[in-house]
């Protein structure tokens, strides 16, 4: 049974979570930017981790799904730091992490802050760096004119209403960017990547590949898989991996 909770990040900011109790290691989700614990891929591993009896853990970072704060005044250091809170109090032992999208730069983040805990990474379309790669780098003039002046800006998204992006997002990024040097984890990393994601390109997880500096670093790409990789074989693609790793960890039957 999944045990629900909330924990007071330090100031006063409830963040949520939920969890299950079993094996090592636990299976820890983080989802992507403005997306939650709720959406498809967490309640997929929730099912998976429930019916094989590995312990999990998920939860929101501040200003997403069912936490306290604004959207608008996470930053990539606020919402790692939420992680780290969160993975701190309501887990022990070792841990695999799974990351989807910003979860993946986010994870990475965690992992190079808790190198004694985490045994194994997986990367679902991760984006390490894209606060200055994607968006900033992607800005025209006016944009980037308009975000220093004003501190933040709304832009379109498929995905429903705009996206606002403030200006202290692009500047925190900036003191967490990873790709240009290598990026000393040592653990086994399954990154999956779709060949159509238009958010961020595949070619982010080949770059990443080679900035790991650990020997067991696999990527599969996806030819037809979008950002979300989220179609059902997508999500077996997913669930199998996280066997697999899990497998290679000890932590799973391989069932």
């Amino acid at each position: 049974m999944e045990q629900a909770g909330r924990l007071d990040r330090g100031d006063g900011t409830e963040l949520a979570w939920r969890r299950l109790a079993g094996r090592s290691p636990a299976v820890v989700f983080l989802p992507g930017f403005a997306s939650d614990m709720a959406g498809t891929k967490a309640g997929l591993l929730a099912g998976f981790c429930a019916g094989h009896g590995q312990a999990m853990l998920r939860f929101d970072y501040s200003g997403h799904g069912e936490s306290g704060g604004a959207f608008t005044d996470g930053t990539i250091g606020r919402w790692t730091e939420d992680a780290l809170a969160v993975i701190d109090r309501e887990s022990t032992g070792d841990l695999l992490l799974v990351g989807s999208s910003m979860g993946g730069w986010i994870a990475l983040l965690a992992a190079l802050r808790r190198p004694e805990r985490v045994k194994g990474l997986l990367g679902v379309a991760a984006a390490p760096d894209f606060t200055e790669a994607l968006m900033w780098d992607a800005m025209p003039p006016g944009q980037r004119s308009a975000l220093m002046r004003d501190g933040r800006i709304a832009v379109p998204s498929e995905y429903g209403e705009p996206t606002v992006i403030t200006r202290a997002l692009i500047e925190d990024g900036r003191a967490h960017l990873l790709m240009g040097a290598p990026i000393p984890l040592a653990c086994p990393v399954r990154l999956l990547h779709g060949q159509r994601d238009a958010d961020v390109p595949w070619e982010t997880s080949l770059r990443l590949a080679r900035a790991l500096a650990s020997a067991d670093v696999q990527v599969v790409l996806v030819k037809d898989g979008d950002h979300r990789l989220s179609r059902p074989a997508d999500l077996g693609l997913l669930t199998r991996t996280l066997a697999a790793l899990l497998a290679t960890l000890g932590g799973e039957d391989g069932a």
